[in-house]
C-alpha cells in the first residue's frame, strides 16, 4: 500500500477521503492542524481512525501561525482586493508546511489535500508542497472522483457510518482559525440574496449589540501588537481577546465578490473582528509617524504582498524581500491607537507616538500657528510650472 499524508480537518470532503483513498489500496495518514478551529481535535482524530486513517497527527500551530504568518502579513497591510484580510490563506502553508514534514518523518511517497479544482487553496497547498519537497506525490481526489454535489458525499459517509456536522439543510462550506472564519456555499453562492444570520458565530448582529461603545487601546512595538488596554498579551491571547470585543459588538463581517486565483469571480463571506480592528490601528499609527512618500510607496507593496498571500506564494523569494522592506518600515511604528466599536464599526478616535511627526503649531489654525503663509505663493508658482504652456 502506498503512504500517504493526508491535510485532515474532519470536514465533508476530508471525512469523504480516507475511505475513498482505502478503496484505493493507500495507507492514509492524518494530518490535523490546529490552527485555532475551536475544534474538540480528539474527537477529530477519533474520527480519522474510524474512518481509516492507520495514525493521525494533531499539531498545535496557533503560536506559529500568529506570530510567522498572521503578523507579519498585518505589518505587510495585506488586504486582498482592499478587504479580506486573508485570514483562511495564511493558514494554508503553515498546515502545508507541517504536512510535508510527517511525510518526510514517515517516509510517506505522497500529500493529500480536500481542495477543489475552483478553489484557491489547492494552489496554496501544491505550492507549498512542491517547493518545500518535488519529490512526492500530490493527490487531490475532489478533483476528480465521482461525485458531483455535496449531498452525494453526505451519502457516501451516511453508507460508511460516518458522521459530521454538516447538514443537506445547511450545507455551508466553513473555514475557522484563529484569526477568522469564512463561509461559502448554499444560499451565500446568489450574490443578490443577504446571508441568513445563522451563518455568523464569531459576530453578534449589530442590531444586538451594547447601546453603548466600547473603547479599545492597542499598543504597538515597530508595527508588532503587544498590549490592549494596557496589558501586554501573548499573540495568540491578543487575537482571542480582540476577536471577543470585536465581536460582541458586531465589528468584523465582509460579504464581497472576490477574483480567484483560478478566473472565476465568488461571493465569500467573512468573519475577521481582530484583523478588521488591528488593521485599522496599525494604519492609523503609520499615519502618525511616516512621511508621506514613504506611505503612499508603501501601498504597492502591500497590493502585492496580499497577493502573494492569496496566490499560495508565500516560500518565494519576493516574499522575504518584502519582509526585509517592512522591517525596515516599521522601525518607528510604535505608540497606542484607541478606537471605538459601535453597532458593527470601528473607528479611530485617538493615537499617540513617541515618534510622531504631528507637529500641532504647524498644523493649528488658533494661537500658536508658527507656519509661514506667505511663503504659500511662490510654493504654488514652483508647483504649477512643469504644466504650464510656454
Amino acid at each position: 500500500m502506498k503512504k500517504v499524508v493526508l491535510a485532515y480537518s474532519g470536514g465533508l470532503d476530508t471525512s469523504c477521503i480516507i475511505p475513498w483513498l482505502k478503496e484505493r489500496d493507500y495507507d492514509v495518514i492524518a494530518c490535523i492542524g490546529d490552527v485555532g478551529q475551536g475544534e474538540n481535535f480528539e474527537a477529530i482524530k477519533e474520527r480519522a481512525v474510524k474512518s481509516g486513517a492507520s495514525k493521525a497527527y494533531c499539531l498545535n500551530l496557533q503560536k506559529e501561525f500568529i506570530e510567522d504568518y498572521v503578523f507579519p502579513a498585518l505589518k505587510a497591510g495585506a488586504l486582498y482586493e482592499g478587504k479580506y484580510v486573508l485570514a483562511c490563506a495564511l493558514s494554508r502553508p503553515v498546515i502545508a508546511k507541517h504536512q510535508v514534514l510527517i511525510a518526510q518523518k514517515e517516509k510517506a511517497v505522497g500529500l493529500v489535500h480536500g481542495c477543489t479544482g475552483k478553489g484557491n487553496d489547492q494552489v496554496r497547498f501544491e505550492v507549498t508542497y512542491r517547493l518545500m519537497d518535488p519529490s512526492l506525490e500530490v493527490i487531490a481526489p475532489v478533483r476528480g472522483w465521482e461525485f458531483k454535489t455535496r449531498e452525494e458525499e453526505m451519502d457516501y459517509l451516511a453508507s460508511k457510518g460516518i458522521k459530521i456536522a454538516v447538514t443537506k439543510k445547511k450545507p455551508y462550506s466553513i473555514d475557522t482559525n484563529v484569526y477568522g472564519r469564512a463561509i461559502e456555499c448554499g444560499i451565500l453562492e446568489d450574490p443578490w440574496q443577504e446571508p441568513p444570520e445563522d451563518i455568523y458565530a464569531m459576530t453578534k448582529s449589530p442590531n444586538k449589540t451594547p447601546s453603548k461603545p466600547t473603547y479599545v487601546e492597542i499598543e504597538f512595538e515597530q508595527g508588532t501588537p503587544k498590549k490592549i488596554n494596557g496589558k501586554s498579551y501573548a499573540p495568540v491571547e491578543l487575537i482571542q481577546v480582540l476577536n471577543q470585543m470585536g465581536g460582541d459588538n458586531g465589528v468584523g463581517r465582509m460579504d464581497m465578490i472576490e477574483n480567484r486565483l483560478v478566473g472565476i469571480k465568488s461571493r465569500e463571506t467573512y468573519e475577521n473582528p481582530a484583523g478588521t480592528i488591528l488593521h485599522m490601528a496599525i494604519r492609523d499609527l503609520e499615519s502618525l509617524v511616516l512621511d508621506r512618500e514613504s506611505l503612499h510607496f508603501k501601498e504597492i507593496f502591500s497590493q502585492k504582498y496580499a497577493e502573494i498571500i492569496y496566490y499560495g506564494l508565500w516560500l518565494t523569494p519576493l516574499k522575504s524581500q518584502l519582509d526585509a522592506y517592512f522591517k525596515k518600515y516599521h522601525e518607528t511604528t510604535t505608540g497606542v491607537v484607541r478606537l471605538k466599536l459601535f453597532k458593527g464599526t470601528c473607528t479611530v478616535v485617538g493615537r499617540k507616538s513617541k515618534f510622531s511627526r504631528y507637529n500641532q503649531k504647524m498644523a493649528t489654525y488658533g494661537k500658536g500657528d508658527v507656519f509661514d503663509q506667505s511663503l504659500a505663493d511662490g510654493f504654488i508658482k514652483l508647483w504649477t510650472i512643469p504644466y504650464m504652456k510656454r
